[in-house]
């Protein structure tokens, strides 16, 4: 974590004579403050395009780029967030960037590269809220698809127990849409490159934060060159964040086992542990809940003393469960720990049978569970298809949902991936969809669907490009 005041200094010509402003932003090794490099020969001409551009928006601006485990705010965390300030006049404030330990599974490792080893140690979001919190106090919040981190942020602020200081946020996104500039797409990296900005490390959040100064100063100018009002959009004060959708009510099924106690810092799950669940979980509560019944754990809505463990992937959240547990000292593991445990369940003690009269019938023993269905390849995923003949793209919608996955007509929010049959690419919604960086598919993906799209299209999507509006 820093936070460090600005200087800037003169250097020499890049060998093609060309140097532009922000692009060569980097961190000073000492305590003086970050280093902005400009070419001497043009830093009068750069400090004035800037100044002039500034003055045309005056604000205080709080440049923001998280990473994270997911793509909902109710369900994942940030994994590691970066901020810059810039003053009305230009001049680069502080910096500020740290890793955070999400306590959960981090996600997509092969998009951010941020595994659980390397944020092991790392501090949680709420131990620097108050941090992240004087960085965005009285200024303008401003980010590439503002409303992603901006409702990623609202959301941590929440489990932390305070307030979002966010009045306003500007998103360079919606921005170059309005300026319209003559780019393929409207990711971060094509308009850096349109600005004179070098991206040196994609999706890291410092880099990205970096380079969003320089996209930043590039849109201003743009803007201020056109007359263009800025997209500001208003966020009022968001104290919490409520609860979208809960997880459907389970039916309680018998335990044959008895209750063996609680579970023991690195011990297994024994048959008959009473388990209880809190808060969303990243599989389907249903199924999470039958595989541990299958197993022969005693699933139970509700805590108490007797309760063996209970699962939640949010640890600091403040749910009745989670506050029970605490009070009884239960232990406490998130959900990925609990599906490696339930891989090797210990076997339980069975309960006695019930005495009866000699006339009466044997109990029988209870039916063998039903297996849960194995994850389907395009489980989680909406798959929209575009193109073909009427019955071609029928067909083709029928195979996706035999994979697991639903099939979308529209271009919605929640569309993941697309699948072009013959004609598609002349689909008037192309632009839209490679502006949005959704991965497009031939239709052959479907004999042997990959978990994210190839490297080589060039589509792999970033959480914080994913389809929303700002």
């Amino acid at each position: 974590m820093r936070y460090r005041p600005a200087r800037i200094s003169c250097i020499n010509m890049t060998d093609n004579g060309h140097m532009p402003m922000w692009s060569h932003l980097a961190r000073s090794g000492g305590d003086d403050g970050i280093a902005i490099s400009i070419p001497c020969r043009y830093k009068r001409n750069l400090m004035v395009g800037t100044r002039a551009a500034m003055q045309s928006y005056p604000s205080d601006w709080a440049l923001v780029d998280v990473e994270t485990s997911g793509f909902r705010p109710s369900e994942h965390r940030v994994l590691s967030i970066a901020l810059l300030t810039i003053g009305a006049d230009g001049q680069v404030t502080g910096e500020f960037s740290s890793l955070l330990n999400p306590g959960c599974d981090p996600g997509p490792v092969h998009v951010h590269g941020l595994t659980a080893q390397r944020l092991a140690g790392s501090p949680r979001f709420e131990q620097i809220a108050s941090d992240v919190a004087t960085f965005l106090d009285k200024r303008v919040m401003v980010a590439h698809n503002a409303r992603f981190d901006y409702d990623f942020l609202a959301q941590e602020f929440a489990r932390a127990g305070q307030r979002l200081p966010v009045d306003q946020r500007l998103c360079t996104l919606a921005l170059n849409r309005r300026l319209s500039p003559p780019t393929p797409n409207m990711r971060l990296g094509t308009l850096a490159a349109h600005y004179g900005v070098v991206q040196r490390r994609a999706h890291d959040a410092a880099d990205d934060t970096r380079v969003l100064a320089g996209v930043l100063r590039g849109s201003l100018a743009a803007a201020a060159r056109l007359g263009l009002s800025l997209p500001l959009v208003p966020c009022p004060p968001r104290e919490a964040v409520p609860r979208t959708r809960y997880p459907a009510r389970v039916p309680k099924a018998a335990c044959a086992h008895r209750n063996p106690g609680r579970l023991t810092a690195g011990g297994p799950l024994v048959q008959g542990m009473k388990v209880a669940i809190t808060g969303d979980t990243r599989r389907d509560r249903a199924e999470l809940t039958a595989q541990a019944t299958t197993a022969g754990l005693n699933m139970m809505s509700t805590v108490s003393r007797h309760t063996s463990v209970l699962v939640t992937n949010v640890p600091g959240s403040a749910t009745a469960k989670m506050r029970r547990a605490r009070t009884e000292g239960i232990p406490i593991i998130d959900e990925a720990t609990f599906l490696r445990l339930l891989q090797d369940v210990r076997p339980g003690v069975l309960h006695e049978p019930m005495s009866a009269p000699r006339s009466a019938p044997a109990l029988q023993a209870p039916p063998p569970p039903h297996q849960i269905r194995p994850a389907t390849p395009l489980s989680g995923r909406r798959v929209l298809v575009l193109g073909g003949s009427h019955p071609r793209a029928a067909a083709t919608r029928a195979r996706v949902t035999e994979l697991g996955g639903a099939a979308a007509v529209n271009l919605s929010n929640s569309v993941t991936d697309v699948v072009l049959l013959p004609g598609g690419e002349a689909d008037r919604r192309m632009p839209r969809i490679q502006s949005l960086v959704l991965p497009v598919h031939e239709e052959s993906w479907l004999d042997a669907p990959t978990s994210a799209p190839p490297a080589e299209h060039g589509t792999t999507p970033k959480p914080r490009l994913a389809i929303r509006a700002s």
